[in-house]
């Protein structure tokens, strides 16, 4: 983009910050449910092991997110998701013609790189740098975009696993990415705005925390790591779970595919809200939902669509949450540092979730699961609640979010 074209509008911006997310969780974090079983029939490298390939490169991102948040105070998050895409599409052509299983995991530490710099985190990091405390709408309507990345990636390594095998399918996402994502990057995400920052205010973004900012931290992060851990346990053990009470095959994937139009409905009816509600509101709704879905699975009750379904809307308006409650509670000054180090616990949850569920439903059966992801949720509403009394004074820009 030429220094003297017109900036983007925000509607561009979000959209193609969209394509970018889509292309990014669909290649990395729903990579394996397609393409784990043919990866393992192809090569008989254990599948414990090919399915782990995510954790580590969850680990991976984990260890980046900090500095990738300071990258993007200082930068902005054009150049870090342009170096996402490239490093996503370098761990694509590394597993595509990895000769053993050690080369395909490095292609998943390489990946875990391109996810550090080019998940939800960052694109929240970038939205706040770009837009300060008015960036609340933009990252809401980015979580819609979101929410469409299993929607459109399954289907599509499926196709591609099918025409040309998994691992051509490898090398066509890094494909995409060298030529969709990184131009969409380079070409219509701005520049963050040049500004001299107001005496105190660098110190400010990486300073200590206050006594009650350093609190509101704490449960915000533990927010994460409860969430991240629901999140991924759901996700990876819903089918088995269901077909543990009972539930058909097909069945069990049909009430699934109910959790991706409850959470993109729900982000719908937050983005009509227009942030007329403090974010802390959004997530405590998010929490009681998520609740209340996982309860009613845990008791038995035969109302499973009605579960997955309130679960799905919980977990669909906590994304938009988790990005816009740290802008609210630590102003846009802090919050590309703050979701930078906020990102690491979350992430690690999500690396060690798969290896819990299968503790606990291998010693304790399904109904053990069942409860612990209810006991789990329960006191995820419970650090949200207590966030409330533990909200910081927002100084430097940060005003206007209630």
């Amino acid at each position: 983009m030429r220094s003297d074209a017109p900036a983007p509008g925000r509607l561009t911006v979000i959209s193609a910050l969209g394509v970018v997310e889509i292309l990014a969780w669909g290649s990395s974090f729903y990579l394996p449910a397609v393409l784990a079983g043919p990866i393992a029939d192809n090569t008989g490298w254990p599948l414990t092991w090919v399915v782990g390939g995510l954790s580590i490169g969850l680990l991976v991102a984990a260890i980046a997110s900090p500095r990738v948040g300071i990258a993007i105070h200082r930068h902005g998050g054009r150049p870090v998701l342009a170096s996402a895409a490239l490093l996503l599409a370098a761990g694509h052509v590394v597993l595509g013609l990895a000769p053993n299983l050690p080369v395909f995991l490095a292609g998943w530490v390489l990946l875990g790189l391109g996810m550090g710099c080019g998940l939800y985190d960052p694109a929240f990091a970038t939205l706040g740098r770009l837009y300060g405390a008015e960036a609340r709408p933009a990252i809401t309507t980015l979580t819609l975009w979101g929410g469409f990345a299993s929607t459109v990636c399954w289907p599509l390594s499926a196709f591609l696993v099918e025409q040309v095998g998994w691992r051509h399918a490898c090398l066509a996402y890094a494909g995409l990415h060298l030529v969709v994502t990184l131009p969409l990057v380079l070409g219509l995400i701005p520049k963050a705005p040049a500004r001299k920052p107001a005496k105190g205010e660098e110190h400010h973004a990486n300073g200590p925390l206050t006594p009650r900012e350093r609190r509101a931290y704490r449960l915000m992060a533990g927010v994460l790591v409860l969430g991240g851990t629901v999140m991924t346990l759901v996700s990876v053990h819903l089918i088995a779970l269901l077909q543990a009470r009972g539930v058909a095959l097909a069945a069990a994937v049909s009430y699934g595919a109910l959790i991706g139009p409850a959470q993109v409905g729900a982000r719908i009816v937050e983005m009509a809200n227009k942030g007329r509600h403090h974010p802390l509101w959004t997530l405590t709704v998010a929490m009681k939902l998520v609740v209340l879905g996982l309860s009613i699975l845990a008791a038995g009750v035969p109302a499973v669509g009605l579960a997955l379904v309130l679960y799905g809307a919980g977990n669909g308006i906590y994304s938009i949450a988790r990005g816009t409650v740290p802008l609210a509670l630590f102003g846009p000054v802090r919050y590309p540092v703050l979701v930078g180090r906020l990102a690491r616990p979350g992430l690690i949850a999500q690396a060690v979730a798969p290896s819990l569920g299968a503790v606990a439903l291998t010693y304790g059966g399904a109904d053990a699961a069942y409860c612990l992801l209810a006991a789990l949720a329960l006191a995820n509403l419970v650090l949200a609640i207590a966030l409330w009394g533990a909200r910081p004074d927002v100084v430097d820009g940060g005003g206007g979010l209630g």
